[in-house]
Parts: C-alpha cells; sequence; structure tokens
C-alpha cells in the first residue's frame, strides 16, 4: 500500500534515526517521478529528516530554515500527508513545537511522525524486529559516523558517476563519441 522507500524512511527515522539516509533514501525515490509529477510532500519529509540532521549537529540556523520550509510544504500538502499514513493535524503540531524548540537553540532530541494507520506502524515495527531494530530508539549521540555522515560516507561511486555524465556531456559538445575515437 505505501511505497517501499517511504517505509525504509520510516525505519531509518524511527529506529536507526539515520537522517543522513533518511533524505537519500527519498530523494532518490522523489527523482524516480519526472519533473512535472515529483510529488512536494516527498520534499517534505525530506526537509524533516535533514533539519534533525542539522540540528543533532548544532547547526540551528539550517535546521530552522529546513523545518519551516518542511512545515510550509507538509501544511499545503495535508491530503498527501494523510495518505501516507500521517496524521496531518498531529504532524504540523509535532514540527512547529519542534521548530519552536530550535529556534530557542534547544539540543536535539528523537521525536516520532504521528502514524495514524495502525497497519502502517505494525508493519514498520515488524520490519524492525526483523532487523533485529527497535522502533523508537533514542539517537545515538555518540556515534560519530551517524552525527557526520556526510564527510565520512564513502561518495567514490557518486564522484564516478558525476565524472562519467561530465564526460558525456563534454563529448556531445565536442560531437564526438567513444566510437570516433
Amino acid at each position: 500500500m505505501y511505497p517501499q522507500p517511504y517505509l525504509e524512511y520510516l525505519i531509518q527515522f524511527h529506529a536507526e534515526r539515520d537522517y543522513f539516509e533518511c533524505h537519500e533514501i527519498l530523494e532518490e525515490y522523489w527523482k524516480e517521478s519526472p519533473p512535472g509529477e515529483r510529488r512536494a510532500v516527498w520534499v517534505g519529509l525530506i526537509q524533516v529528516a535533514v533539519s534533525l540532521y542539522h540540528q543533532r549537529r548544532g547547526n540551528f540556523a539550517g535546521a530552522i530554515k529546513m523545518m519551516d520550509s518542511a512545515i510550509k510544504i507538509l501544511n499545503r500538502e495535508r491530503t498527501d500527508v494523510q495518505s501516507l499514513g500521517l496524521d496531518p493535524d498531529a504532524t504540523i503540531q509535532t514540527l512547529s513545537q519542534l521548530l519552536a524548540e530550535m529556534k530557542q537553540n534547544s539540543p536535539y532530541h528523537s521525536i516520532r511522525l504521528p502514524i495514524a494507520d495502525p497497519a502502517l506502524l505494525a508493519d514498520c515495527r515488524k520490519r524492525c524486529e526483523e532487523r533485529g531494530l527497535h522502533f523508537d530508539s533514542e539517537s545515538d549521540l555518540f556515534n560519530t559516523f551517524l552525527l557526520h555522515k556526510h564527510t565520512q560516507r564513502d561518495r567514490s561511486d557518486v564522484i564516478a558517476e558525476r565524472l562519467r555524465r561530465l564526460d558525456e556531456r563534454s563529448q556531445r559538445r565536442s560531437g564526438s563519441t567513444d566510437a570516433d575515437k
């Protein structure tokens, strides 16, 4: 009923507390749709994860900017929020409270997105159990890889893909291809 990447997002969000991975998962899924058909709700959820990633690292300016934008998007996309098994009113209330805390430079604390669909919550809990994870785990604030993942992850595949695309563009501009060489 729900897209697999969304389920993975919820597991990462509530069990692993890997907000960077939440961002990566949903961004990849969002980009699978043609540009004119991309749903804003995914951007809002991505921004929630990015905001929490920033807050946990003490980047309150980045956290506030992302959360403010996320709230505006999710508030505008209430029907889509509800179709994803979340309570739209409780979601906006939870995130607005968190934004107020961020504006006071309050330290990070783990939150739960208000899942209104009992079947979705049961499915997430079951998937976590199968992986040896606990849904609603607290974030491990001593896990430096989790806290600073954007600087510590292996990016060789991303860099190689970027170089490949640059080479393709360069070849198109010059009118040559590998077959011409």
